[in-house]
């Protein structure tokens, strides 16, 4: 990719308004991504088959006419849609060029066992392979997740120093990591966890050089405005919120209500769309739902 392409992603990302379309469901995730979609696990029988259906569920979502970068500001892919193609165009390259859709790409490979109140992600082996092919396809940044499920001091500190150490490794390639600690909406320490986790992030972030630029992908906070240090600081892009099991009524609430920050939602975006949609039918309820998610992200 070349440094103006580069720079017009950047741009875009910094200066415009819109929102992340998280359309990274993977292994684990994606029959449920299915079922909410209409799509029964009785239609496939291996990945292969339930690849290529979600494949054709977010290639009706991207080729849509009212998915844009008008008001789509990114979109972030797992690794397998990488490698296929939307109507005869390599995924990220059609989302840019065709759409001005700025492409992210999930790099995580799951997470580990709970250790310490939260899930660390699992060895990424080949790392450097996969941000290689990135590059090579005309992807600006990359995602990667890890959950926190109590306000353990240690497994938070655990759980952001893995994330940057990655993110290290990430930005090397020339490419913009979004790090996500996802706390569990349904912690029973979520506002501790979320204190604890802003000191571990603001720190780490203090640590980085002028020139590492990163993303933040957060849980809503229980407290608005709540990561406004992380926002404006000077290392960092843009803080965006993931869904987290809250409805898109609910999610687009809180983002509403933090200034600055952005959705980035995945179930909250494409609920109410159905495999068994008219074409008239599941543009409508996309449309509605792009227009929310907008109109909540607009700072």
């Amino acid at each position: 990719m070349s440094d103006s392409t580069m720079a017009s992603m950047l741009k875009k990302v910094t200066t415009e308004q819109g929102f992340i379309a998280a359309l990274d469901q993977s292994g684990g995730s994606t029959p449920k991504a299915l079922a909410l979609y209409g799509i029964d696990s009785s239609e496939f029988s291996n990945d292969e088959q339930m690849y290529d259906l979600v494949h054709q569920m977010r290639t009706r979502i991207v080729t849509n006419p009212v998915f844009t970068g008008e008001r789509v500001l990114g979109a972030i892919l797992f690794e397998n849609t990488l490698d296929r193609e939307f109507l005869g165009q390599s995924a990220a390259q059609y989302l840019w060029q065709e759409k001005q859709v700025v492409p992210f790409l999930k790099v995580d490979k799951g997470l580990c066992d709970e250790k310490n109140d939260v899930q660390l992600m699992k060895d990424i082996p080949a790392l450097d392979l996969l941000l290689d092919k990135a590059v090579e396809q005309g992807v600006f940044g990359t995602k990667m997740r890890s959950v926190i499920k109590l306000a353990n001091p240690q497994g938070i500190d655990d759980v952001v120093a893995q994330q940057f150490t990655i993110a290290k490794q990430i930005l090397a390639k020339g490419l913009i990591p979004i790090i996500e600690p996802e706390i569990d909406i349904n912690s029973p320490e979520k506002a501790a966890a979320e204190s604890l986790l802003k000191s571990a992030l603001l720190k780490a972030l203090n640590n980085l050089a002028n020139n590492q630029k990163v993303m933040l992908k957060v849980t809503l906070p229980d407290t608005d405005n709540f990561y406004a240090e992380c926002i404006n600081h000077q290392n960092v892009i843009k803080v965006v919120a993931l869904s987290g099991g809250y409805t898109r009524e609910q999610a687009n609430e809180k983002v509403a209500a933090n200034h600055n920050m952005i959705a980035s939602f995945s179930r909250a975006l494409t609920q109410g769309l159905s495999a068994k949609q008219s074409d008239e039918a599941f543009t409508k309820v996309l449309n509605l739902a792009i227009e929310d998610i907008f109109n909540a992200s607009k700072t």
